[in-house]
């Protein structure tokens, strides 16, 4: 079993978003939709900005989960601007890193290749190149993935089958206005559900009859038009809002205009709109378009507050524009953040523009995301990383826009260099290394040399080449990065050169000249305020000491930085030096290497660091080697490659490691035989990260030894409960379990609970770690050890 296998299910990866609001018809669309997927591979819903494209994929999405084995993946694109990201966008919502032997595009379809899942791609009109080669690479190499795909036009893509999204029906004139007969058409019926949310008790009544039925006639049947003009019923009656739309839209219809009537109308329903807001209202609609994705009440305090309007005004207006549906509010993990439909957003662009203000507001845009990642950077050696790493993830589609903005001016190819630079922690730690490599290599093509973030720049880029094999292009920027250094008298940058050339050593098996040059380094470090530096120093020059048979002076110096960082609170830093520990006191202390290990594991669990959590794996693989625990240690080799894959690096690419994971792992295949190593290794690369997480943490690590075995009295399961077991063991949540078994979400739970109870478990891990320890790796005859 190699790491080219593939895991059954995917996992880390967006699910579907949430309605907030109810699905209103659609009746037809929704089985035209089932009925062409049953054949088609591509499957692209157009239409017009407004008519739902969205709302419907998402609905067709989840109504056919249970047809597809892996489930249904849903890729937002409308908030990507930089077409070279395409696929990194897309590689990151599907939960992938890049590799450094292919293109990101081969890394997905390489993914995707065996999986049966449906594939759904939003927003794709302003990239409809880069989606027509992704979707045709997919489906030419992926015969089990299919492509819901939503776009304004047509992709073009061979085979492609095309379904027009239709406004909503709405009555003739002829109709008879009555509630019985104004509730078959769709465009009422949503008229009367969202007035119903803007006025609780809303009902169709007969003498509304009319208006409704004009004014659904009016708006062309186009949703995002109801819904615009059923907010202003809190200040409007329906006899006003038809009076005030009628005289918009008669002032439209008159201009010399070329796009077609559903599109003016929704283009005057819009104007109105936003005539119908108070100036500071417009302003900061207008202002908002900046943002790309979704932003929070700070970053709208401060990009909105060009002409001294204060934070508690633009908190009012923010509110106000939520009442108006202009912007919509969102709530996840106690975090509220806000957004825009992109036709809104658009629309509030071009005012902008209009406004001569696009400029000013976009450079207040990339002045708050500077300050934010100067912030980061500044409180990054602390107790608050987890806090900021789930902030920067919300962020980083905006943190793409500033760096991009950066990159478009002459002026700002500094700010971008040191921009890119310092988001190259975070994004290390998330394991995005080629996008920090992307990012640091525009950055540096374009800033004159010679200057501090060139010099800091350039060894950054070189670590993250060595850590994806690069050897050539980490030798020339370290080169250049060496001499910088020197020119400007950069002390610090001299550190972190030597500290690079020490890893190049190591990576190429020279230990000897690695542990000088760490040394080096160490001293450079230790004489400033560089702690971030010392710190990962310290790990690497205390590992390579372990390695030259200087077990003592290597474990002092590891616990001297493992009490260093809880003394400041920081975590990433002290999980790498007790997996530094760890691998030294591998052939001394077993019990010692398994507990740091672990403990490192622990303090990454709450935010996925997954170059760390691969490392720990193999760590942990090698130890249960050691005490002859096979089953154990091939299935944590399996959840180990499937980790280095989806990072985009490999244990070979640091040559000590190297050896002894070669080692490890023709010792546990000798001893298991290669029937049975191949399937516990597949078992482990088949696992999800909650999975993985659990076998390694759960079960065993309450009881100090192998995961239960199903078959005692602690497996009297019935099939049913079995079968959920593996389904939690695959980390569904139980109303993925409940869709997947067609069964109440309540069903599951109680499911769910009589497991815990049954085996005397306290967490959904524990039944993961037990399923996958026992039952599932049971399935062939393997030796219990």
């Amino acid at each position: 079993m190699t790491s080219a296998a593939r895991p059954s299910v995917l996992e880390g990866v967006e699910t579907l978003p949430v309605d907030v609001t109810s699905f209103v018809g659609r009746r037809q669309q929704v089985t035209d939709a089932k009925r062409l997927l049953a054949s088609a591979r591509l499957l692209t819903l157009t239409g017009p900005g407004g008519v739902g494209k969205t709302r419907l994929a998402l609905h067709v999405a989840a109504a056919m989960r249970r047809s597809f084995r892996d489930g249904v993946r849903f890729v937002e694109l409308a908030e990507l601007r930089d077409s070279s990201l395409f696929a990194h966008t897309v590689a990151a919502q599907l939960g992938l890193h890049d590799q450094p032997s292919c293109t990101t595009i081969d890394v997905i379809i390489e993914y995707l290749r065996s999986h049966e899942v449906l594939l759904t791609l939003d927003n794709c009109e302003h990239l409809i190149d880069d989606c027509a080669r992704f979707i045709d690479g997919v489906i030419r190499a992926c015969p089990k993935v299919q492509i819901l795909a939503t776009s304004r036009q047509s992709l073009g893509v061979y085979g492609e089958t095309t379904l027009v999204v239709p406004p909503l029906p709405v009555p003739s004139p002829e109709a008879v206005p009555s509630p019985d007969a104004l509730t078959q058409y769709d465009a009422v019926r949503l008229f009367v559900d969202r007035a119903g949310a803007v006025l609780p008790g809303f009902r169709l009544r007969d003498q509304d009859c009319a208006a409704i039925a004009r004014l659904c006639r009016a708006l062309d049947g186009i949703p995002l038009a109801i819904e615009l003009a059923t907010v202003w019923l809190r200040a409007l009656s329906l006899d006003q809002i038809e009076e005030r739309l009628s005289e918009r839209y008669r002032l439209l219809t008159v201009s010399p205009r070329n796009a077609p009537t559903r599109q003016r109308t929704l283009q005057a329903l819009i104007d109105w709109s936003y005539d119908l807001c108070a100036q500071p209202e417009q302003q900061l609609w207008a202002r908002a378009s900046v943002f790309s994705g979704s932003f929070d009440l700070d970053g709208i305090e401060y990009i909105g507050a060009i002409d001294g309007i204060t934070p508690e005004e633009i908190r009012n207006i923010v509110l106000s524009l939520v009442d108006k549906s202009i912007l919509i509010r969102d709530e996840r993990d106690g975090c509220v953040r806000y957004r825009m439909l992109e036709t809104i957003r658009e629309y509030g662009e071009a005012r902008l523009v209009a406004a001569g203000e696009h400029g000013a507001v976009h450079r207040r845009h990339r002045d708050w995301y500077l300050r934010m990642v100067e912030r980061f950077q500044a409180e990054w050696m602390g107790p608050d990383q987890d806090s900021w790493i789930l902030r920067l993830r919300r962020e980083h589609a905006n943190l793409r826009e500033a760096l991009g903005f950066c990159l478009s001016q002459p002026d700002d190819a500094v700010l971008a260099l040191s921009m890119a630079d310092r988001l190259g922690t975070y994004l290390g730690v998330q394991g995005f290394n080629s996008v920090t490599r992307h990012w640091l290599d525009q950055a540096l093509a374009a800033s004159p040399p010679p200057s501090p973030e060139r010099t800091s720049a350039l060894r950054r880029n070189a670590w993250v080449a060595l850590l994806q094999g690069d050897v050539d292009a980490a030798q020339a920027q370290l080169a250049e990065a060496a001499e910088l250094a020197a020119e400007l008298g950069l002390t610090k940058e001299s550190a972190y050169v030597t500290l690079v050339k020490g890893m190049q050593a190591a990576a190429a098996g020279d230990i000897e000249e690695a542990s000088l040059l760490t040394g080096d380094a160490l001293s450079g470090f230790s004489s400033g305020h560089e702690l971030s530096g010392r710190l990962l120093t310290m790990s690497i020059h205390g590992l390579l000491l372990g390695l030259q048979g200087e077990r003592e002076r290597g474990l002092a110096l590891l616990e001297e930085a493992v009490a260093l960082t809880v003394q400041r609170g920081e975590v990433i830093w002290r999980s790498w030096a007790l997996l530094a520990l760890s691998f030294v006191e591998l052939d001394h202390d077993l019990a010692h290497a398994e507990a740091a290990a672990r403990e490192a594991l622990n303090l990454r669990r709450r935010v996925s660091a997954k170059f760390l959590m691969a490392f720990a794996f193999e760590i942990l693989s090698w130890v249960s080697e050691r005490q002859a625990r096979h089953v154990r240690a091939a299935t944590l080799s399996g959840a180990a490659a499937a980790m280095w894959r989806t990072v985009g690096t490999s244990p070979d690419y640091f040559d000590p490691v190297g050896v002894v994971h070669r080692q490890h792992l023709t010792m546990v295949r000798a001893a298991l035989g290669d029937d049975r190593y191949d399937a516990a290794f597949q078992r482990g690369y088949d696992l999800s990260e909650e999975a993985a997480l659990g076998y390694v943490l759960g079960t065993a690590a309450s009881t100090g030894g192998e995961p239960r075995q199903a078959g005692g009295a602690d497996a009297d399961l019935t099939p049913r409960e079995r079968q959920i077991a593996q389904l939690v063991s695959e980390g569904l949540t139980n109303k993925e379990i409940a869709t997947r078994l067609v069964i109440a979400p309540r069903t599951a739970e109680g499911h769910v609970q009589r497991i815990l109870t049954k085996l005397g478990f306290s967490s959904r891990a524990q039944i993961a770690a037990w399923y996958v320890g026992g039952q599932q790796v049971r399935e062939l005859p393997l030796p219990s050890n």
